[in-house]
């Protein structure tokens, strides 16, 4: 593709960026480092309005500073990221902190070495945070790129190298985040408005969107998980979690031996690579040690989304 035509794909995107913008997130409404850097932490693995909603101002207001997060424990940095899933992220977050003190590197090469920050994370914050010149690529970012380039299977490597060749220097920021609003707004994974796109004209890739962009398949591995629910004075038997995603959480009790008459419900949860067919039962006796937890704390506790979808089916039977 000519100079002269990425020039101008360059003046289009930021015409539309200028009008059709998502503006209104408020991690776009600030230069606060941390702020920025917990937005795109958040929005891994969470879709925009919830972290936007709920997530995003309720973890400020308990956290307002990376000193404020790094001082807290982190079971309480759990229980403000309680329903967000994939907690590796809260625990990379928490020990950032713990490892910056007041204030994140200021360079890609230095953010890198940082628990839970990657390439795009390292690039997202360089660029939307320290409006350094550096090319961001995201999912997003990826498939408009690959159809604006015409590049079928485009590797990783190449798309980082597409994004250098396209990046408007004299306005990368609001480049980056124009690539990024356009993917989710206009270049969608299906049935993409091409006619409306601002790279229309330029994209080498209108005519046969699909082909450009081909989702990954994803082998899943099934698994049954037995839980035990056992109250007793208002508090829930549950246990810490020593391994895994949710190591240094709470989680109910496994069941080793389970009876079907002590049978409460079951449901199917997804998390990572894994579908997950849980069981939930009544349990009458414990034998080992485990933590109490007062019901009424529940909500501010430690616990994932899949020990809050097992205590709804024991709600549900109460009921």
């Amino acid at each position: 593709m000519l100079n002269k035509k990425l020039q101008t794909a360059q003046k289009s995107l930021l015409l539309w960026y200028s009008t059709d913008a998502r503006s209104e997130l408020p991690w776009r409404k600030t230069s606060n480092i941390y702020h920025i850097y917990l937005s795109e932490i958040m929005l891994q693995q969470t879709q925009v309005s919830r972290v936007e909603a709920t997530y995003y101002p309720q973890f400020l207001k308990r956290f307002p500073t990376l000193k404020s997060l790094a001082a807290s424990s982190l079971e309480d940095v759990f229980s403000m990221w309680s329903g967000l899933g994939y907690y590796r992220r809260a625990k990379n977050l928490h020990a950032t902190a713990q490892l910056v003190g007041s204030a994140l590197p200021k360079t890609k090469e230095e953010l890198l070495q940082l628990p839970g920050i990657g390439k795009y994370t390292a690039s997202a914050i360089c660029s939307f945070g320290y409006k350094q010149i550096v090319s961001v690529v995201d999912t997003n970012i990826a498939r408009v790129l690959a159809r604006f380039f015409a590049k079928v299977d485009a590797k990783e490597k190449e798309l980082w190298s597409l994004a250098d060749a396209f990046l408007n220097i004299k306005s990368p920021t609001a480049h980056n985040l124009a690539l990024m609003d356009l993917g989710a707004m206009v270049c969608l994974p299906k049935n993409p408005t091409c006619k409306v796109c601002p790279l229309h004209v330029e994209c080498l890739g209108k005519d046969e969107a699909d082909k450009y962009y081909k989702k990954k398949n994803i082998v899943y591995e099934n698994k049954t998980l037995h839980y035990g629910i056992h109250v007793k004075n208002g508090s829930l038997a549950m246990q810490k979690s020593t391994k895994g995603m949710y190591k240094g959480m709470l989680e109910l009790l496994c069941v080793e031996n389970p009876h079907v008459d002590d049978l409460i419900g079951g449901f199917k949860h997804s998390v990572t690579r894994f579908r997950l067919d849980v069981k939930v039962y009544r349990l009458k006796n414990i034998t080992k040690n485990v933590h109490w937890i007062a019901l009424d704390s529940l909500e501010n506790a430690p616990i994932s989304s899949l020990t809050q979808k097992a205590l709804r089916v024991y709600e549900g039977k109460l009921a």
